[in-house]
């Protein structure tokens, strides 16, 4: 599809004098723009939610979830993978993100490499990608080379394949097996897919990456139970997420935490079924990380 053509490079009506309006206006312009995002996502919740049953089976058969774009759409992919290594305690391998042209396009722009389906697909390749990973191709136009590329190399190879745009009948859709298609509408500032564009990526790859890991057992009630702690603050944050669970005192959650070898999860279980390490470990096995499976026994 030419690009004048999508709905994200089109012209918003509604903001058509930026350059006019107060400080004030302008952002109250933006703000209710941006309100919309949120329930363009939600029209896409039916697709959503296959894409992550699809994500939880990838992860239970030794897959990896893999994101791929570019510009803003790639390091959107980057930031959710490498956020989930602190909130879930998983590998940097299991939550993947793959940006055109590399860690450095993070922050420098790499001319052309967008452009190109092959380096899609060599990305691919030197991850050696297999029938048991998810990969989920992100472009706010719909039409990035680099992820079509992406796109079908995976396909050939067996992945379940996702696309996520902000245009309908976006052309990668046709590369993938699921096709979210989050249409927010002309950007505030034309063509400018870094704002509600980007913004409904966000919300998407939030999505996808919580609600799998939900589905493998990270989460217990509504607290990150495998959570990193890494530092201080997330030390701290550990010993109260054991509090909230088993409603304990901070010296019993301190307690816990150290003798689970700092492992929130098993350290809720101690705590709740009153079992040594090693039985709450064995219980936390047979229930396959699941911390309501492990306390009924």
């Amino acid at each position: 599809m030419d690009l004048g053509k999508l709905t994200t490079e089109t012209r918003n009506k509604k903001t058509m004098n930026l350059d006019e309006l107060s400080t004030t206006d302008f952002l109250t312009v933006m703000n209710n723009e941006d309100q919309l995002v949120a329930l363009a996502v939600k029209k896409e919740i039916p697709v959503i939610s296959q894409v992550v049953d699809e994500i939880v089976s990838s992860f239970n058969h030794g897959g990896r979830l893999i994101y791929m774009g570019a510009g803003t759409s790639g390091r959107l992919g980057v930031l959710d993978a490498a956020e989930c290594v602190p909130t879930f305690s998983v590998s940097s391998e299991l939550v993947k993100g793959l940006i055109a042209g590399g860690l450095k396009a993070m922050t420098i722009a790499v001319e052309g490499a967008e452009d190109s389906k092959e380096l899609g697909k060599t990305d691919l390749v030197d991850l050696k990608l297999t029938k048991h990973d998810t990969v989920v191709g992100i472009a706010a136009s719909g039409r990035t080379p680099y992820v079509i590329g992406g796109l079908t190399y995976a396909n050939e190879v067996g992945a379940t394949t996702a696309a996520l745009s902000c245009n309908k009948s976006a052309e990668i859709s046709a590369f993938a097996t699921y096709a979210i298609e989050v249409e927010v509408g002309p950007e505030v500032l034309t063509g400018s897919t870094r704002l509600k564009a980007g913004t409904a990526q966000k919300l998407v790859l939030n999505m996808l990456s919580t609600g799998a890991m939900v589905g493998i057992g990270k989460v217990y009630q509504n607290l990150m139970v495998d959570v990193l702690p890494s530092n201080d603050k997330l030390v701290e944050r550990a010993k109260r997420i054991i509090m909230a669970a088993t409603d304990c005192t901070y010296q019993v959650a301190e307690t816990a935490f150290e003798a689970s070898g700092h492992k929130v999860k098993l350290a809720i279980v101690m705590v709740v079924t009153a079992t040594t390490k090693e039985v709450a470990s064995d219980r936390l096995e047979k229930a396959h990380g699941f911390i309501r499976q492990a306390i009924k026994g």
